[in-house]
């Protein structure tokens, strides 16, 4: 499925958001367009400008931004100095009303993917008002669940893979909480240590996500920057529960009711199964959930990046 074509950014700039922390933002297609803000996984992964390419340029008004310490953000998370305190769920939801602000844009169309779609889906239900549609793929939506299935349960699904990832703990914290004792392995001041997690965690990360007809391995973690970031990240926000209760986004779709939603999602996502993303079509009134047959997780199979476009094209007049 061809998606639509890069288009340069009109305008960009870093917005001050506080605590020490500046978010990049950029804004692609057509300045008087509908608009629309690109959520990016990880948490960590940063906005590439492929997120434009799922929109047409001439129709929309899209903004991306990295999320606080990745991408062109700053501080970097990936340096081991970085204090994370203040970098949560809650504190991500802000600088999105913020940059909405910023930007004088009164309502968006929301799309997120993975980690990108629980931070979305937990912005529209905190600001529906501030909501025309949203488009979500790869959805768990229960974070303390989905963390105790893939740093624990799934080494049933894939045993030796599972047991290389353990081992990097120490074996006294091997019975506990595996994406703590990681992001405390990321913060040792050994550089051998840190690096040798953050290989370790993103080889996991491409064994349950690299699944499916063709799988692929993520060629940014051959990148020592983007892995650190990208591994600091997602275990600092997996060992705190990403700061929400397991039944906080399921409750809240009733908040929904009346925004339209597209929820696209592989039936062979091993990294965050099918059953988040039906549950929450059921308790979400006027959402369609789209499964693509033999997808896995994320956007790189035809079919997956067809109801994307697919969503966005209906959209756009709206």
């Amino acid at each position: 499925m061809d998606l639509y074509p890069e288009v340069a950014p009109y305008d960009h700039g870093l917005l001050d958001v506080g605590d020490g922390h500046r978010v990049y933002w950029e804004i692609r297609g057509n300045p008087h367009g509908k608009p629309a803000v690109a959520v990016h996984g990880g948490p960590g992964s940063g906005c590439g400008p492929f997120w434009q390419r799922f929109f047409d340029p001439e129709a929309y008004r899209v903004v991306l931004f990295d999320q606080r310490g990745c991408g062109r953000s700053t501080p970097d998370a990936g340096e081991w100095t970085t204090d994370l305190s203040t970098n949560t769920t809650h504190h991500l939801l802000a600088d999105l009303e913020r940059l909405r602000e910023h930007l004088g844009i009164d309502r968006w169309l929301v799309i997120g993917g993975s980690w990108g779609s629980v931070l979305g889906l937990a912005y529209a239900e905190r600001h529906p008002d501030r909501v025309t549609e949203v488009i979500l793929f790869s959805i768990p939506t229960r974070p303390r669940r989905a963390t105790e299935w893939i740093t624990r349960s799934m080494g049933r699904v894939f045993p030796a893979e599972w047991a290389r990832f353990r081992d990097v703990v120490p074996e006294k914290e091997r019975a506990g909480d595996l994406a703590g004792a990681y992001a405390r392995l990321l913060a040792d001041p050994d550089p051998e240590v840190r690096d040798r997690a953050a290989v370790a965690w993103c080889e996991w990360e491409d064994t349950h996500v690299a699944t499916g007809r063709d799988p692929k391995p993520d060629l940014r973690y051959q990148d020592p920057a983007f892995r650190m970031t990208f591994a600091r990240l997602v275990t600092h926000y997996w060992s705190n529960g990403c700061w929400l209760d397991d039944d906080e986004l399921p409750d809240g779709a009733a908040k929904l009711a009346g925004i339209p939603g597209v929820l696209v999602h592989g039936r062979l996502d091993i990294s965050s199964p099918l059953d988040d993303a039906w549950e929450l079509a059921q308790r979400w009134p006027g959402s369609e959930l789209v499964v693509v047959g033999d997808a896995a997780h994320g956007a790189g199979h035809p079919d997956m990046r067809g109801a994307l476009l697919a969503a966005t094209d209906r959209f756009r007049g709206r």
